[in-house]
């Protein structure tokens, strides 16, 4: 199984997220007016639970290391999720590819536009959409969505398809790695009302 980036953070906040809940769940129990109505198998504490005394704590306030470690921790975490948080947001625009001759450059949306009228005029083929990603300058990421006219089976495009994906591989300014989603079309003629 191969894991992107994209499923990665849905995984990481998937588990945070459960486990920010369970423990805000476990805090509310924790309140007297709460608890008498959670249901018998709701793990609850005695009465006067906390999770670190007073005494506790003014102990670890006392020894030198405790107060630097946790205001750098805490910085620490927030530094990491503000980076992350902000490595998700795209802005949309991307910067133009490079191409083989001196100063000519190519948009990947441009690309990914021709791409698709290409592959829309192939025989069988309904209509077709494609997503053109560049990946650190090195690789480009190449989506192709294709829907097939009704009753075309898939093994009549696939050889167009192939010189068409191979023939733009061999145009790319860098590695590409194509995936293609094919799907048919369905039977159904509009119905007036």
């Amino acid at each position: 199984m191969v894991w992107t980036r994209g499923a990665v953070n849905r995984a990481v906040l998937g588990v945070l997220g459960v486990g920010l809940l369970g423990a805000g769940l476990w805090l509310v129990g924790g309140d007297l007016g709460v608890a008498s109505r959670l249901p018998s198998w709701w793990p609850a504490d005695g009465t006067g639970f906390v999770l670190l005394d007073r005494a506790g704590l003014a102990r670890l306030r006392g020894t030198g290391w405790w107060t630097p470690v946790v205001m750098t921790a805490a910085s620490l975490l927030t530094v990491l999720f503000v980076y992350w948080a902000l490595s998700q947001i795209h802005s949309g625009r991307t910067r133009p590819l490079a191409l083989p001759s001196p100063g000519a450059t190519v948009h990947p949306h441009t690309l990914a536009g021709a791409l698709s009228a290409r592959v829309a005029q192939l025989p069988g083929v309904a209509r077709c959409r494609a997503r053109v990603l560049p990946r650190g300058g090195t690789r480009l990421d190449v989506g192709l969505r294709i829907w097939l006219e009704p009753g075309t089976p898939p093994d009549a495009v696939l050889p167009g398809l192939t010189a068409l994906v191979a023939e733009a591989e061999a145009a790319a300014p860098c590695t590409t790695r194509t995936r293609i989603r094919l799907s048919s079309t369905s039977h159904r003629t509009p119905q007036v009302r």
